[in-house]
């Protein structure tokens, strides 16, 4: 496990607060996102809610519209828009400016997901994250050093993180998403208490309850994030001279950072057809 002691508070807080965070590194904040209040009425797409303060509502617009560009940005924005049972709020904060979350999920009495919320930071076209836990977004990096992307292009990245993680949360059972809520902080007390003993039968039985330890629930989560980022950019850099340096970028951190998880990614650089054997056989 890395740096069990630091990961494991972080994650407590994360769990607790938010479900999702990602910043320049992973969950460092331990408050909520505050949503700054709009300056205007929301927009409503649909079943989609767009909470944009005016101040931010340019910028806010490049970024869908880059999102938008591109096939898999679409029909996940159309699903949810016109999803009827289902209401997805888009808000922005002037916390963790250079990152964003996801949260304040709700379900119905039949189990079903039927609310959640991505918060954007203001200056998510700025702050590349840790190539440990977001080797797609962080690839990103010298490409925008370069000119050969644009901020808005990693602000669409994060974006479709976050729609990774409230696609991953609707297949998660609501009773399972609470226990882990419950178990997260009584692990972490154990952990800490114990000599940081991850082989201690009560840790090991509560690892076993929520699907993972604390880190691990968190990693694979994190990872379904990267995944959505990925496929986005999977149609965005197609064409580009550069995609396969690039998603050679993705393959090594993933090899590096996130073995266990690499089919995922793999299954993504290979699908319909596009040419990325130069990244992953």
């Amino acid at each position: 496990m890395r740096q069990p002691v630091y990961f494991v508070l972080t994650i407590g807080v994360f769990f607790l607060l938010t479900g999702a965070v990602f910043g320049n590194a992973p969950a460092r904040s331990t408050t909520s996102p505050s949503i700054a209040p709009a300056a205007a009425a929301p927009s409503d797409t649909g079943s989609i809610k767009e909470q944009i303060p005016n101040e931010y509502k340019k910028k806010y617009q490049q970024w869908k519209e880059e999102f938008l560009s591109t096939d898999i940005g679409k029909a996940q924005w159309e699903f949810y828009s016109k999803h009827r049972n289902f209401t997805l709020t888009i808000a922005m904060s002037k916390d963790n400016e250079n990152g964003a979350g996801s949260g304040r999920y709700k379900w119905n009495d039949a189990g079903e997901l039927v609310q959640a919320t991505i918060t954007l930071g203001s200056k998510i076209d700025e702050g590349y994250p840790s190539s440990v836990y977001y080797p797609v977004m962080n690839a990103l990096e010298p490409y925008q050093k370069s000119n050969l992307i644009s901020g808005t292009v990693l602000a669409a990245a994060k974006i479709a993180h976050e729609f990774g993680h409230v696609m991953k949360i609707a297949t998660t059972p609501e009773n399972l998403y609470h226990l882990q809520l419950r178990l997260v902080p009584i692990y972490n007390k154990i952990f800490l208490s114990n000599g940081y003993n991850v082989n201690d039968p009560r840790l090991v039985e509560m690892a076993k309850q929520m699907g993972g330890n604390p880190v691990e629930v968190w990693e694979d989560r994190e990872y379904w994030g990267e995944a959505n980022a990925m496929l986005y950019l999977r149609d965005r850099v197609a064409r580009e001279r550069f995609h396969c340096k690039l998603f050679n970028r993705i393959k090594r951190s993933v090899e590096e950072y996130a073995k266990p998880y690499e089919d995922r990614f793999a299954e993504i650089a290979k699908s319909q057809g596009v040419v990325y054997s130069c990244s992953w056989k």
